[in-house]
């Protein structure tokens, strides 16, 4: 199984894996600053990486079956849409 991501497929990963890493740093800041530092944070980000991201590749997979050739793409950019937003919220949160 390949990874096969379009030109805006991947820029897409590239905005959702950006937001997870601004959530992350920013979680790792304020635990290190409150000195209250836990491995939480870092087994939230790995199932954050399981349960959110897998999918997404999945889904760019899933893209040769697809014989419309939109259906597919449609719900990956949703997703990664849905993923995004879920971070912005969270670093709102945060701040």
């Amino acid at each position: 199984m390949t990874f096969a991501l379009t030109d805006w497929m991947l820029y897409s990963m590239w905005i959702v894996m950006g937001a997870m890493g601004l959530n992350f740093l920013l979680g790792l800041y304020k635990s290190l600053k409150s000195s209250t530092f836990s491995s939480e944070l870092i087994t939230a980000y790995l199932t954050d990486l399981l349960m959110l991201v897998l999918p997404l590749f999945m889904l760019s997979n899933m893209t040769v079956f697809d014989n419309t050739g939109w259906i597919m793409e449609t719900a990956y950019y949703v997703g990664a849409f849905g993923v995004v937003v879920k971070y912005v919220m969270d670093l709102k949160n945060k701040l």
